[in-house]
């Protein structure tokens, strides 16, 4: 696959994976991760309803195809990409995995830790702190959400 250029270029990604959650039920949640280089090492959308497993969120998942693909679970070097901003399990994970850059949509309020409710990510008592680039395709990733639990109520 081409390397994917810019910013917007990894949310729009993440959004076409996010796409394909609603089919099981779940939430369209999307996440990509590519290397140094640009070249995409993984992607996933959120998958929790369709495993039966409350750990199987896109930035996981994504995480876990991207480690295998990269031949270790250091992702040194890499960006992830994702439609929300990631809550404390996936932003502990992506500090885990020493992701280089974190680049995500739409802001949540309520369960968000890459500097919503908590800043996990920046937490200095942590010995790696990704760069983080917030509010790409924002409304786009927002509109999403909006559209797929205003089906659900």
């Amino acid at each position: 696959m081409p390397p994917l250029a810019s910013d917007e270029a990894l949310v729009r990604r993440a959004l076409t994976a996010a796409a394909a959650a609603p089919r099981t039920g779940d939430v369209p949640i999307g996440a990509v991760i590519v290397d140094a280089d640009g070249r995409e090492l993984a992607a996933a959308c959120n998958a929790r309803e369709a495993l039966g497993d409350p750990t199987a969120h896109a930035e996981i998942l994504a995480l876990r195809a991207a480690a295998a693909a990269h031949g270790e679970w250091r992702l040194e070097g890499c960006t992830l990409a994702v439609t929300v901003e990631p809550c404390t399990m996936c932003a502990g994970a992506l500090v885990l995995a020493r992701v280089a850059r974190v680049v995500f949509g739409a802001w949540e309020p309520r369960t968000g830790a890459v500097g919503s409710l908590w800043d996990v990510v920046r937490d200095r008592r942590l010995n790696h702190r990704p760069e983080v680039v917030a509010g790409v395709l924002a409304d786009e990733c927002a509109a999403l959400l909006e559209s797929f639990f205003a089906g659900h109520r």
